[in-house]
This record gives C-alpha cells, structure tokens and sequence, in this order.
C-alpha cells in the first residue's frame, strides 16, 4: 500500500523549472530556432516560411554581431577586424571607389539591411576605437570567388559556374551591363592578413579593379566551362549597383598588397571544385 501511495506521488510530481536562460533576452523563440530534418520535405517548407524574417537577422547580426564582439576585445585586450562591404558605397557615383567616398545608399531599399547593416558595423568599429582605445581594422571586401563556395548561394560567380555544370541556361540579369570586380579567394586572404598585421586601421579596400560586365563574365565562364549552353536575360532585383570597382591605391601603399590571380586562371579552380560537390565528371 505505501509503495503504491508513493508511486502515486512520485507521478503528480510537478516538471522541473525551465533554465533561467530560457526567459533571457538571448534566448527568445525568434532569436534562435533549431530545425532537426530541415533539408527534409515538411522541413524545408517550414524553413523557407521561418527564413521571411532574414532581413531582420540580416542588421541584426551585424549590429549585435559586432557590438559582441567589440566586448570581448575590449575585455580581453584583442585587435578586431572588420570585414565590411564594398555595399557600403550603394550605387556609387565617383568610380572607381575609394575609402573617402561616403557613398549613394538607399536606406529603405529591399537590399538596405544588408548594406545599413555593415555601415553600423564600421561606425561601432570607430567608436569602440576611440572611445575605449580598441585596436580595430576594417576591411572592405569587393566580390570573392573561389572553392568551397556555397553552390546555391545566390552570389553571380557560383550560380554561373553551377549552371553551368547542369547544363543550364547562365541566368543573366538585366541590363547585363552592370559590372563587377572579383578577387580569387587567396588574394583576399593575403589582403586580410596584411591589413590584420598592419598598423593602419583602415577602412582599406581589398578587391581585384579588373572590372567585368555581368555579360562578359557569363560569356567567359561559358568559354571555359560549357560552351553549348546559352545565356538568357531575366528580371533584374531593385537596387542592384551598375558598377562596382575598388580602388586600391591605399592597400598598394599601406599594405605592399595587390591581387595576383586572374579571372580566367581562378574561375578553374573553383570549376574544379564544384565539379567534385556535384559529382560532375570532366569530359
């Protein structure tokens, strides 16, 4: 009879009390979300609806992001560096670009969080720096390229090489006469390292000035990957940049640093790898 009263109470006890760090302001429900099986059917699904907040996480993660991490040097002594964004010039009207040029951004724009988002970073960057004498860098990285690129990542030089592979027509967007300019990723790299050792704080560019069309890259992976396949026109999304070219006079001068690898000699390479990931043999 005992046995069974206590079996009776040990069932009604009540749950454990949740951690404390549940009801913290670092652990709310919108703020972190598992998915276990979100490469799944259901779970894919799921993910595309939780990810229509991203443009949110986007200014958050570089605001918070990098206010995080400014604490931590500043409570442990450590030189930060900043790799922000050629975005932080918009649209730019003076070309190429150098680090005095404030820029042209639209600050309501569809793409606005991103490039609002890393300008904050530098301005926090500047003001930990001379407020609290922290050591910072800041770097402002033009397009990247190279392997271990996401395959579907949505950036221009991945989703040409990837179509490419499959045999898919390279999705141009309008007018094709935008242009851009792409470092291969040990150059940037070697920019970094230079900048991180250095003793100037920056902003610095780090980017390759040789200056391409959206058509003329399309023409040139096509040449070198998969020359049957075409090239087709889309829509193009709003507040995309007509050009983009950095100036490197300063990285030249501070930093002894310029790119090495050439467009037509590192687009191989990141073939190469992505050939591997989607298992597409070379003929």
């Amino acid at each position: 009879m005992a046995a069974t009263s206590e079996k009776q109470n040990n069932s009604s006890k009540p749950p454990p009390t949740p951690s404390p760090l549940r009801s913290s302001k670092f652990c709310q429900p919108n703020m972190r979300i598992l998915i276990s099986g979100g490469a799944g059917f259901i779970g894919s699904h799921l993910v595309d609806k939780l990810m229509e907040n991203e443009k949110n996480e986007t200014i958050k993660t570089n605001v918070i992001g990098t206010l995080n991490m400014l604490g931590l040097a500043k409570r442990v002594g450590a030189r930060i560096l900043l790799t922000s964004t050629s975005e932080v010039y918009g649209d730019p009207l003076i070309h190429p670009q150098p680090e005095s040029y404030w820029g042209n951004v639209n600050p309501i724009g569809v793409r606005s969080c991103y490039d609002e988002g890393k300008r904050v970073a530098e301005t926090l960057m500047f003001d930990y720096h001379r407020q609290h004498g922290i050591e910072i860098r800041i770097a402002r990285i033009f397009n990247t390229y190279g392997p271990r690129m996401n395959i579907d990542d949505g950036r221009v030089v991945s989703n040409f090489i990837a179509q490419a592979l499959r045999g898919e027509p390279l999705t141009v967007q309008k007018p094709g006469t935008q242009t851009r300019s792409f470092c291969y990723v040990s150059d940037m790299v070697d920019g970094l390292i230079r900048l991180m050792e250095g003793d100037d704080t920056g902003p610095i560019n780090i980017g390759n000035p040789g200056e391409f069309t959206m058509v003329e890259l399309a023409e040139t992976v096509k040449e070198l990957i998969n020359p049957s396949i075409e090239i087709k026109m889309v829509e193009n999304t709003p507040d995309d940049p007509r050009q983009r070219k950095p100036d490197i006079s300063k990285a030249k001068e501070v930093l002894g640093w310029e790119p090495k690898v050439k467009l037509r000699e590192g687009l191989p390479l990141m073939e190469e790898d992505f050939r591997l990931r989607l298992n597409v043999p070379k003929n």
